[in-house]
């Protein structure tokens, strides 16, 4: 690394926010606690940041409770303009906060620079969306009464992020939460603080009102957000991340009845049959299960190719990942960053030494890489068995299972065999066929050709064991809002 380079690096993380965002001011913890923000392609410290306690998390709520009515009353126009100087801000300073990314969560830098524009884009989406929230005024059937439907703001809301997505998981709840008149309480993984403390400082800049939005980086997540969550101050709870940590959400919410939306796990498949395009279904496969190095909940986790092309599909797939180049995400033509930790790493190759052992063939990759850091290579096996944990085990990285099938139903059968259901891919020339199956299969979203669903503009959400609400579109602000009806006498 030359010596530029690494004074860029230490100069953006020097720059980077440490602190806590509570109230409009940034402060230390309570407890003067802090703690350690890794660097996962070398496994060193980057900095250390601010550990919130519990008081720290009170504090942050009473400052969204007092700020809520203020924020409520202001105009929709006025929201929208703070969401649009915060768009392009993040725009101004996409390259510092795309590399500030790549170094506290790996990915590399063309993807982080990727992920700020889409971040960006959610805060564009829901400015327009913050002058459009409707309501009604109706006669009643009986003529004697008038309905006047409007629609407020749920009010204090909590926001939980994972660290994968790190700035865009972060606007996706932050965009529509303001464009509605929300105040929040923003909760990033203790493992990519540094990206939403960047972006508190650009809210700030933009114009949000001190206690509308507050920013708590903790290392004891649920001691911290659970006396929250039962509190009933907060009305609304939105989630990202796994199942499991979902269910046990969805339980303290239950305690006060908040509001929940929750983006949870997945385990896509990718459908490959005999009619599709190969070379394109090949390409969907780079975008569907190589995004953000597989780490995604989008990322394409069951492989399903119609045993008459597998071959050829496994040879193309496994010749392209294997051009693919590793190491850290800053560094030139780098494709493959590291895994987030050595938890995670750990557990792709434990997956992968599974599969393997239940009889898949190993086309590419399938070992640890050595040194430094948390990677893992570029990997595709081939006849992996339904006895594979990787069947019902979300992956997380870089590893393409494939599996073959030979007729229509059975595939739909296969890709219905989930308590999961956020997406689904699937490859075919056939349009009737292409719409039959996009019907028959369970998930939220599905992907028809095409590799990438996401888009701000579109409704992100999935059924079953994935979810509960939407993200994004013309729905995403609906998540923040409550309808009142007022019933008007008139004889």
């Amino acid at each position: 690394m030359s010596a530029v380079v690494q004074d860029r690096e230490t100069s953006i993380v020097n720059a980077a926010p440490k602190q806590l965002y509570i109230n409009g001011e940034w402060r230390d913890a309570r407890s003067g606690n802090t703690l350690e923000v890794h660097d996962p392609s070398t496994g060193k410290v980057l900095c250390r940041v601010a550990d919130a306690s519990v008081e720290d998390g009170w504090d942050a709520l009473h400052a969204a409770e007092a700020a809520q009515g203020e924020m409520a009353a202001m105009a929709p126009r006025k929201r929208a303009e703070i969401l649009m100087r915060a768009f392009e801000l993040m725009h101004q300073r996409k390259d510092d906060l795309a590399l500030l990314m790549t170094l506290e969560m790996g990915k590399p830098l063309a993807e982080a620079a990727g992920e700020v524009v889409y971040a960006a884009e959610f805060f564009r989406h829901f400015a327009e969306e913050a002058t459009r929230i409707g309501g009604n005024y109706q006669t009643a059937p009986a003529g004697n009464a008038r309905f006047l439907i409007r629609k407020e703001p749920v009010g204090p809301s909590i926001l939980i992020t994972p660290w994968n997505f790190p700035l865009a998981m972060g606007t996706r709840k932050i965009g529509p939460a303001i464009a509605a008149g929300c105040t929040s309480v923003l909760k990033p993984a203790a493992q990519t603080p540094l990206s939403m403390l960047a972006l508190a400082g650009i809210l700030e800049e933009a114009g949000v009102p001190a206690g509308v939005v507050n920013i708590l980086v903790t290392s004891n997540s649920g001691g911290v957000m659970e006396p929250l969550i039962r509190s009933g101050i907060a009305r609304k709870l939105s989630f990202t991340g796994s199942t499991a940590v979902g269910k046990i959400l969805l339980e303290q919410c239950a305690d006060k009845v908040l509001r929940t939306s929750m983006e949870l796990g997945g385990n896509a498949a990718f459908v490959v049959f005999e009619d599709a395009d190969l070379d394109k279904a090949v390409e969907g496969a780079m975008l569907a299960k190589m995004r953000n190095s597989g780490e995604a909940c989008t990322a394409a986790n069951r492989m399903f190719i119609h045993r008459s092309v597998i071959s050829p599909f496994a040879q193309k797939l496994a010749e392209r990942m294997g051009e693919l180049k590793v190491g850290r995400g800053v560094d030139e033509g780098i494709h493959v960053g590291p895994m987030v930790d050595a938890t995670q790493r750990d557990k792709v190759a434990d997956l992968v030494d599974d599969a393997v052992g239940a009889g898949a063939e190993v086309l590419l990759g399938g070992e640890p890489e050595g040194g430094e850091g948390f990677f893992y290579p570029p990997t595709v096996l081939k006849d992996v068995p339904r006895s594979a944990r990787m069947w019902s085990e979300e992956i997380f990285g870089p590893v393409a299972p494939l599996t073959p099938f030979d007729a229509e139903d059975e595939v739909v059968d296969l890709v219905n065999d989930t308590e999961y259901g956020l997406v689904n891919y699937v490859y075919t020339n056939d349009l009737t066929r292409a719409l039959r199956v996009a019907e028959s299969i369970e998930s939220g979203m599905v992907g028809l050709n095409q590799g990438v669903v996401s888009n701000p503009a579109a409704p992100f959400g999935g059924i079953k064991e994935s979810g509960l609400g939407r993200e994004g579109g013309e729905t995403g602000i609906e998540e923040f809002l409550e309808t009142k009806y007022i019933g008007i006498a008139m004889d």
